[in-house]
């Protein structure tokens, strides 16, 4: 409490107010500087490069779409990474997991995530001081009040926010699945190979379903690099996260090995695909009663009640008042 103390009279001080300016723009500029370093790293990098171009046009267009990399900083980030990282393994494979079915998979991007974190949480705290600067009528306690919350919000906002991106990347996979399963299904059984089939729904379903599209882009062109088309198909599961995606892979992967029909595997997994669709459509409508209950005994029962009784009930009041 006394270090409270001492810190809260440190920062009211109206003599150290000059300092706490210059190191809060000093770590302002700073933060800044390491920021436009980290871009220009990342746009001049000819390994990236590299492999967009093979990749083709359409994949590096949509590599670059804005908000789809995190900004990669080995240079900056190599040599902190040992305070940056956490040592958990455990932790560590579940935040590049949710940084993978974010969508996530350049180089260092565990690094750039945990460092944006321990960025977020220096700079919230200094801005608010910063602001705060200008609330003279504000005690020393409810700075590092908010200064605190300050920094809590800059560790837990990023983790919120890549879950938000994961949740959201997988609808935007799951609602294009059903169009590129129907599409995948008349591409083999015209003929088409698996891969030429692959090729063409990717090219097909990307104008709709653009997060889709790229992914089975992916697939295609690890294969043309020469990875076998099973740990192609696995490593298409594993980006996604998506069971029905896995469960598509998983059959491919058995036709292959067993030499069955591709296009008989398929029509079976749509038919069966269809079904769970259907099954889990009617299990949501079956629950609809339930739900209904509370907006039913909090919305509309309340008015009904008020449009049918009150006036008799502002009539018997009346009748009382004149008695």
């Amino acid at each position: 409490m006394e270090v409270v103390t001492a810190i809260s009279n440190w920062v009211n001080n109206p003599a150290n107010q000059p300092l706490l300016f210059l190191v809060m723009v000093g770590a302002t500029i700073s933060f800044f500087a390491m920021g436009l370093s980290a871009f220009f790293v990342s746009a001049s990098n000819p390994i990236k490069k590299r492999i967009g171009i093979e990749m083709g046009d359409r994949l590096e267009e949509d590599a670059t779409e804005p908000g789809r990399r995190l900004v990669d900083i080995p240079s900056l980030v190599g040599p902190v990474a040992h305070w940056l990282i956490p040592s958990s393994e455990i932790e560590r494979n579940d935040t590049m997991r949710r940084l993978t079915y974010a969508g996530y998979r350049a180089p260092n991007t565990a690094e750039s995530y945990y460092l944006i974190k321990a960025v977020l949480t220096i700079a919230l705290p200094a801005i608010a001081f910063f602001v705060l600067r200008f609330f003279p009528e504000m005690t020393g306690t409810q700075v590092l009040l908010i200064a605190g919350i300050a920094a809590m919000t800059g560790m837990i906002g990023p983790s919120y926010v890549l879950d938000k991106l994961v949740i959201r990347r997988m609808k935007l996979l799951r609602d294009g699945f059903p169009d590129a399963l129907d599409l995948l299904v008349v591409c083999v059984e015209s003929g088409l190979g698996l891969s030429a089939a692959i090729e063409r729904v990717a090219r097909e379903i990307g104008v709709s379903h653009t997060e889709l599209g790229t992914e089975l882009a992916l697939v295609n062109a690890e294969m043309r690099a020469g990875v076998d088309r099973a740990k192609a198909l696995r490593n298409l599961a594993d980006r996604t996260g998506l069971d029905d995606i896995r469960g598509l892979v998983s059959m491919l992967v058995q036709a292959m090995r067993f030499g069955t029909s591709i296009a008989d595997t398929l029509r079976i997994y749509s038919e069966e695909f269809r079904d769970r669709r259907m099954q889990k459509a009617e299990e949501t409508a079956a629950t609809i009663g339930t739900r209904l209950i509370f907006p039913l005994v909090f919305c509309l029962f309340p008015s009904f009640f008020t449009v049918a009784i009150g006036p008799a009930v502002m009539r018997f009041i009346d009748v009382f008042a004149q008695m």
